[in-house]
């Protein structure tokens, strides 16, 4: 799991870090870095308090799966982070 970041995500907003792009298919075929999808998975680092009448349903060390489009991405500390609503979120693995 990736360390702890010094950032507090507010109300129903979660940081994750996204899991790396696949490098080559099942097959054995290398994919070029032009041609790697952006990754769909990642783990929960941190998560928000949640809103007034919802609490969170995720929590830290969740693996997710979020939309394609999702998120904002955000660098601490040299690391690439997401951070999102709990609703962009489609699956807790």
């Amino acid at each position: 799991m990736a360390k702890n970041v010094n950032i507090t995500p507010l109300h129903d907003r979660v940081i994750i870090k996204p899991n790396a792009a696949e490098e080559k298919t099942a097959s054995g075929i290398i994919i070029p870095d032009t041609a790697k999808e952006k990754p769909q998975r990642g783990t929960v680092i941190a998560a928000g308090p949640g809103k007034k009448d919802e609490p969170m349903s995720v929590k830290s060390g969740d693996t997710v799966l979020y939309g394609k489009y999702a998120g904002t991405e955000i660098s601490v500390e040299g690391e690439e982070y997401l951070i999102m609503r709990e609703s962009d979120i489609l699956a807790v693995v």
